[in-house]
Parts: C-alpha cells; sequence; structure tokens
C-alpha cells in the first residue's frame, strides 16, 4: 500500500505544506463556527468557551492519531488507505463511501447556504428557477476550477482563505479587551448528558480536518508534510475558536437564539462596516468549503477505483490538467442534485455522525498499521504510544452515544447502499484487479 499505484503516478505532487494547512483549514473553517456560537451560549452559557476547549481536545486527539497513521503513506486516499491496509477492501470502501457522501452532502448544504445569503441582497433566489439557477452556476464554477487541475484549486482556494480569515481575526483582536475572564472562570460546569449533546452539536464546526489526507497523491513528501501540518492546523483552529466564543459570551450573552451570532457580534464591536465585513467573511467562508470539498472528495472516488471499487471511469486523469476529471465532474453533478433536491438542515444532519464514525474506523486502524507497515526514519510519532488513539477513540464513541436515531439509521442506508455497489462493481473482478 506504501507505493503509488499506476493510476496514482499520474496526478502531478504540486501540494506543499503549506497547502496542505489550507486545506485542512478550509475543510474545518465553514460555515459552522458562524452559527454555532449562539448554540453554544444557548445551552452552555458562560461555561460554552470549555466545552469548545474540551472539543478541541478531542479533535486534537483524532488529529494526532490520523497524522500518525498518514506517516505510513504517500498515495491518494486518506482514511480509505488506512481502513483498507488494516480490515481489507470492504472497509476501506465503506469508509470512503461514507466520507464522499458526507462530503457531497456538504457541498450541496453550502450551496443552499451560500444562496440564501444572496437572497438577502436580491429576493428572487429565495425559491424557484432563479434559486436553482444560482445553485447550479456555484456548483458548477467551483466544479470547472477544480477539473482545471489542482494548482489552479489551490489558487483560489488560497484567496479564499485570507479573505475568510480576516474578518475572524479582527474580531478576536478588537474583541479581546472585553472577554469576562472572571465570568468564565467561575461558570458552572454543565452535566455529562448535556455536555455530551453540546458537544455533539460543537463538533460540526470542527471535523474536516481529514481532507488534507485525501489528497496525499499529489502532495510532496506526504509522509512528513501532511502530519505536521494536519498537527498544527488543528491546533491553531481550536484556539481560534476558543477565542471567538470568549468574546462571543462576554459581549453578546443574549445571542443565544440568534441566526448571525458573528455579524450581530461585529456590529456591536465594530458597527455596520463590522458586520459587513463578518457577512462577506460567512460567504467566502462557505465558498472555501465547498472549494476544498470539490478539491477532495473526487479524490475519495478516484482512490476506490484505483482499488478496483469503483468502475475504472473515476480513476481517468486529465492529460493537460493532471486532476482526475471524470471524479471532479460526477462529484459535482452529485452535489447539485442533492442541492437542488434538498434544504441545509437535512443536508447538514449527514457530516457530524457519519465523519465521527469514520474516524472511529481509522483510529482502530492503526495498531493494525503499526504491525503491518515498517516505519521508517524521522517518522510521525505519538508521545506515549498508543495512549492518545484509545483516548481519542473512546471519546468519539461517547459522542456518537448521544446521538439519534435518524443518525444511525441514515449511516445503516449508506453502508446497505454501499454494500450492492461494492459486490456490483467487485464481483466480476480477477484476483489480478482485486487489491488486498
Amino acid at each position: 500500500m506504501k507505493q503509488p499505484a499506476p493510476s496514482d503516478s499520474l496526478l502531478r505532487r504540486e501540494i506543499g505544506r503549506i497547502g496542505v494547512a489550507t486545506i485542512a483549514m478550509n475543510g474545518v473553517i465553514g460555515s459552522g463556527i458562524f452559527a454555532l456560537p449562539a448554540v453554544a451560549i444557548a445551552q452552555a452559557g458562560y461555561f460554552s468557551p470549555w466545552v469548545f476547549v474540551l472539543c478541541g481536545l478531542l479533535i486534537l486527539s483524532v488529529a494526532l492519531t490520523l497524522a500518525r497513521a498518514a506517516s505510513f503513506f504517500d498515495i491518494t486516499g486518506g482514511p480509505i488507505v488506512y481502513t483498507t491496509q488494516a480490515f481489507g477492501r470492504y472497509v476501506g470502501f465503506q469508509t470512503g463511501l461514507l466520507i464522499y457522501v458526507s462530503r457531497v452532502a456538504a457541498i450541496a448544504a453550502s450551496a443552499n447556504l451560500i444562496v440564501s445569503y444572496a437572497a438577502a441582497i436580491w429576493p428572487p433566489l429565495a425559491a424557484g428557477p432563479p434559486r436553482i439557477v444560482a445553485i447550479i452556476g456555484y456548483v458548477s464554477l467551483a466544479t470547472f476550477l477544480n477539473a482545471a487541475g489542482v494548482r489552479a484549486g489551490m489558487a483560489g482556494l488560497y484567496v479564499i482563505s485570507v479573505l475568510k480569515l480576516v474578518p475572524l481575526i479582527l474580531l478576536i483582536l478588537v474583541g479581546l479587551p472585553s472577554i469576562e475572564w472572571g465570568l468564565v472562570a467561575g461558570a458552572d460546569v454543565l452535566e455529562p448528558s448535556t455536555l455530551g449533546r453540546t458537544m455533539l452539536v460543537l463538533m460540526y464546526a470542527f471535523i474536516g480536518f481529514e481532507f488534507s489526507l485525501i489528497a496525499a497523491g499529489e502532495t510532496r513528501n506526504a509522509r512528513s508534510e501532511i502530519p505536521k501540518a494536519l498537527v498544527s492546523t488543528v491546533l491553531a483552529i481550536a484556539l481560534c475558536y476558543t477565542l471567538i466564543q470568549l468574546v462571543a459570551v462576554s459581549v453578546g450573552p443574549d445571542l443565544g437564539h440568534s441566526e448571525t451570532p458573528l455579524v450581530e457580534l461585529a456590529r456591536r464591536l465594530m458597527g455596520p462596516v463590522g458586520a459587513l465585513a463578518l457577512g462577506l467573511g460567512v460567504v467566502f467562508s462557505i465558498g472555501g468549503g465547498s472549494l476544498t470539498s470539490l478539491l477532495t472528495a473526487p479524490r475519495l472516488t478516484f482512490a476506490l477505483s484505483r482499488d478496483g471499487s469503483l468502475p475504472a471511469w473515476f480513476g481517468a486523469v486529465g492529460a493537460k490538467s493532471g486532476a482526475p476529471v471524470n471524479s471532479i465532474l460526477f462529484c459535482g453533478a452529485f452535489s447539485i442534485a442533492m442541492a437542488v433536491g434538498q434544504h441545509f438542515v437535512w443536508l447538514a444532519t449527514l457530516s457530524t455522525f457519519v465523519r465521527l464514525l469514520t474516524y472511529a474506523l481509522c483510529i482502530a486502524a492503526l495498531p493494525i498499521i503499526e504491525r503491518t507497515v515498517a516505519a521508517e526514519k524521522d517518522q510521525f510519532r505519538l508521545p506515549g504510544g498508543l495512549a492518545i488513539p484509545a483516548i481519542g477513540f473512546l471519546l468519539t464513541i461517547w459522542l456518537m452515544a448521544h446521538s439519534t436515531a435518524d443518525n444511525f439509521l441514515i449511516a445503516g442506508t449508506i453502508v446497505a447502499v454501499g454494500s450492492a455497489v461494492f459486490w456490483f462493481c467487485t464481483r466480476r473482478a480477477t484476483p489480478a484487479e482485486a487489491r488486498p
């Protein structure tokens, strides 16, 4: 599994450490942080910054584990590669499918959300044919930008990253003097069941860092660059989120039911200009998340095609672009179909639970990878051996236990459909075509 497959060798390694960090950051910082501070205030009050700290510690334990797994491989697929190595092709396929569906749903949700924001400027976009045209146009633009090649996709991502981060950093800097440190330090601790439910909701703002693992086949020095960039980026995002929540609960303890808490927060701190800047930050944040999803999700179907679990059509690489063009176009079309057919709330519910499930699978795969894949010099290592993965696994299972029956039903449906697809695509494969 360590050596690139022939199809991987057609991809161009044009992503460096900054690119890996940019992908991870855009995968995490999307629409969640612009809405969830209000949810945190409503459920936890002045204890809410501590909930963000706990979420950060949980996601850091997962990120450290996946960084260790990533240091063994340098081919496209990320979680697919880890679970296939540990548990075989079927589990690897299901892992890839779960992540893929959650990513397509996230693209569709973002398309709905960004058009909804635009409807405030031009009301006809709220419904009917204008809304459908806007959704199709938005997803199509991001699709064709990525189809032009990973360099073009990354260029767009760099620009959007700056535009989305500046308003958030400005909000933190302006709001720091207003933080009520005493009220936060003396806040009442939530009971375990309430804490679990609150963390499950807030985790939506933290998931997505694994995007940087998927494009390993297009990353220079992937085994060393990805782990370093991944851990440092997750740490920086957790710190940023905690500071934002400290400002939010200090300046706006009454914002628990606001649909746009950070925009209102910026209005209170910086006036109408600040509110406008945060509003634009929302648009660029959603756009960056969509662009990242359309950069990485097609690499999942590419990797599954490479492994013989999907038709070879998904593995085609453009001669000029060096990108998996067919997988990118399919992802764009699938995203448009979901965006037009469903609404934001339904689409968003697919993400967190499904992602936690794949995190648990990847963590469980690491001990087997440690035994079956030879380590290399200067490889990323975890202090305490498997202690951090064990903590991450237990916390992930604990959070999943707070999910609803609907979440389990959605995941079960994806697995059932995936089983049929896997059987259909592999039943005629010859021994030479089937990879272990």
